[in-house]
């Protein structure tokens, strides 16, 4: 049975991704990449569907899960009655093709452990043909191939296989599970012990260029670790999360797919790179972005595939009953071919983050970006689905517009400050011409708050970015007003709620509700401290520290109610939150 959402570890590779449950069995594996066929996808509610268990065959207590390190080397350690036993779970940097590497090592006394491997693709779908290969465990369905290596004695038992053996005090018992394209040769196995090393030294190198020396170091490094943990190394393009449909209600449909790259997290992604020394990850960001937005921006699409793919096509599994229950399980995201309007003044925005960073740029990159102001210029007048992707009619939403007014804010920085061409002065007057509608159409001035949208009653945990966005200053009265509106009208028990579903008849056109999201009550922490009520940032900051799981990590939402992490894990807006969250606390 799957367990919690936040029971579950995140290893990789920098192009691939797994889930390893505290139970000792791996529920999510995809191969070969993250928008491509699950090895594995027993957390999508059906274990016939596939998973890798290794664990105590006796019983015994889960006492102690930790990364090795500042690393993405996972140890889980179970004390039983015949001793104590770790298991070392691990993703080597790529190589010739993706290994999933699992040392056994016994800590006291005499442990006996058993495997069960279930070997599925296609999400569950595809049983594969399974032989011996040189006395290696070899499994072949359509385009895909993996072989399994190991000294234990391996058995076929019911579609499952099984291995059963005991680990003494100081003895180590590899496992190494390799996948390759089914037409290539066979890659040459790694060294499992070799490969341990190696993913030590390459995680240890990559966090010593951090910069970052505010308070939080240990959250802020394990934040930065999943983050990179999120990147597909060959592009630069960063996942949203390394899994689909895990819910943002137990039982209910809102199941999306989120391994793909939004455009808007480029801004907050790149703030977060940026500010902590990793400007090599930021460039590759960047240069992902400049060739997966090039072409006519009127044809700019909200995400795309790792690899710059702008065809994302929306379908369900309807031979998965979904994490608890939680139906549809959904493969592709149909919301890539929403209009949402922050989407340019995001880019926008990042490119010219990018520029005062000093990150070096090329003529190319203004006439891209002049080619999105193009757009803008004739666009941002209209209503738009918004930042949270809503499936109902479009609306003139006030983020929408404040991040539009973004963009040309800093189109015109771009003339002013580094000497760029473009018509400024027509620019200068669309950016009051937008600050003037926003500010008389989305103000509600009996409340003194911004709205969701014109003419809304709603509220919208978004609008804490008003400021930050350098719309307004953090002075003004209307700041502050908005700040105590969305902390009183969207708390639940203290977290936000992007918004209230039922708010406006239904603003979202979906059924059901929804957990907290966790990037909303960053944005809060960040908004308190921006209008000078710092203490109580910093508890909020603190509260949210303590929502992660045992090994740092976070997924979308959080369901107040029943203390459980909700929505897709990890979950790089919420990591990114907390960066952000924790650098302005710490003024770095």
């Amino acid at each position: 049975m799957a367990g919690r959402i936040e029971d579950y570890g995140l290893i990789g590779d920098l192009q691939t991704a797994a889930l390893v449950g505290r139970d000792g069995s791996i529920d999510w594996l995809c191969l070969p990449r993250f928008d491509s066929a699950a090895c594995f996808a027993a957390l999508l509610g059906d274990e016939s569907a596939g998973r890798w268990l290794l664990a105590p065959a006796t019983g015994g207590v889960c006492t102690r899960r930790r990364y090795r390190g500042d690393s993405l080397i996972l140890e889980t350690e179970w004390v039983t009655p015949g001793g104590t036993v770790r298991v070392l779970d691990l993703m080597p940097p790529r190589g010739e093709a993706a290994d999933v590497v699992r040392i056994v090592e016994g800590v006291s006394g005499r442990v006996p452990m058993r495997m069960e491997l279930i070997l599925r693709f296609d999400y569950g779908h595809l049983l594969p043909w399974v032989r011996r290969v040189d006395g290696d465990l070899a499994g072949v369905a359509g385009p895909d191939a993996v072989w399994l290596r190991t000294p234990v004695d391996l058995q076929g038992r019911e579609l499952t296989t099984c291995g059963e053996f005991e680990v003494a005090a100081g003895e180590r018992v590899p496992f190494v599970l390799t996948h390759h394209a089914s037409h290539l040769p066979r890659p040459v196995p790694v060294d499992a012990e070799r490969a341990l090393a190696g993913t030590e030294s390459f995680w240890a190198e990559w966090l010593s260029r951090c910069t970052y020396e505010g308070e939080w170091g240990d959250a802020v490094r394990r934040s930065l670790l999943t983050l990179k943990g999120l990147t597909y190394a060959p592009t630069g393009g960063i996942v949203a999360a390394a899994t689909t449909s895990l819910p943002e209600q137990l039982g209910g449909s809102r199941n999306w797919d989120y391994r793909f790259c939004w455009l808007r997290d480029a801004t907050f992604t790149l703030q977060a790179l940026l500010g902590t020394g990793y400007t090599a990850e930021a460039r590759a960001w960047r240069e992902w972005l400049l060739r997966a937005v090039a072409g006519d921006a009127k044809d700019l699409r909200i995400m795309y595939a790792l690899d710059g793919s702008r065809r994302i096509p929306e379908y369900e599994l309807p031979w998965l009953p979904g994490y608890e229950g939680s139906a549809p399980v959904r493969v592709g995201n149909a919301a890539a071919a929403q209009f949402q309007l922050d989407v340019w003044g995001e880019v926008l925005d990042g490119l010219h983050l990018s520029r005062e960073a000093g990150l070096a740029s090329t003529g190319d990159h203004w006439q891209l970006q002049k080619e999105l102001m193009d757009f803008l210029e004739g666009a941002w007048d209209q209503p738009d689905n918004s930042l949270w992707e809503v499936r109902g009619p479009r609306r003139p939403f006030v983020h929408s517009k404040v991040m539009a007014w973004a963009g040309v804010d800093r189109a015109v920085r771009a003339v002013e400050s580094h000497g760029l061409d473009g018509p400024v002065d027509r620019w200068r007057a669309l950016r009051q011409e937008i600050h003037d509608e926003v500010c008389a159409k989305g103000y509600d001035a009996d409340r003194g708050t911004f709205t969701q949208f014109y003419g809304s009653s709603g509220l919208d945990a978004a609008l804490l970015l008003i400021p930050r966005s350098g719309f307004l200053d953090w002075s003004d009265p209307r700041v502050a007003g908005t700040v105590d509106a969305v902390q009183r009208e969207l708390a639940e028990d203290g977290l936000l709620l992007r918004y209230r579903v039922e708010a406006d008849g239904g603003v979202d056109g979906l059924p059901g509700g929804e957990g907290t999201f966790l990037i909303c009550s960053f944005w809060l922490v960040g908004a308190l401290h921006g209008i000078g009520r710092t203490a109580e940032a910093r508890r909020l900051f603190e509260r949210l520290l303590s929502l992660r799981s045992d090994l740092g990590l976070l997924a979308e939402e959080y369901d107040t109610a029943t203390g459980r992490q909700l929505g897709n894990t990890p979950q790089a807006f919420s990591h990114v939150g907390l960066v952000n969250a924790a650098r302005h606390l710490s003024g770095t």
